[in-house]
C-alpha cells in the first residue's frame, strides 16, 4: 500500500476540541503534494491521525461563506 502524504501548510484556527484532545480545525492542507486546499476535519493532538473531513478550493470557500452569511442574517 502506498504511503499517504499530506502536509498542513497553515493552521487557520480551531473550531472545537473534544474530551480526548481531538480538535476540529480549519487548515490549509496539501494532499499528495498537490496545491493546498482549505480543509475542515478533526485531528489528534500530534496531527498523526485524522477523521474524515471536507476540503474546499478558495472559490468554494468563498461561496460557502456567502451562503452562511445569508443563512445567519435570516
Amino acid at each position: 500500500m502506498a504511503e499517504f502524504k499530506y502536509e498542513i501548510v497553515e493552521n487557520l484556527g480551531i473550531l472545537s476540541e473534544n474530551d480526548k484532545g481531538w480538535r476540529k480545525e480549519l487548515n490549509l492542507v496539501s494532499w499528495a503534494e498537490r496545491p493546498a486546499k482549505y480543509d475542515i476535519r478533526e485531528w489528534n493532538p500530534d496531527h498523526t491521525r485524522m477523521s474524515k473531513g471536507l476540503t474546499f478550493t478558495e472559490d468554494e470557500l468563498k461561496i460557502l461563506l456567502e451562503l452562511l452569511k445569508e443563512e445567519l442574517e435570516d
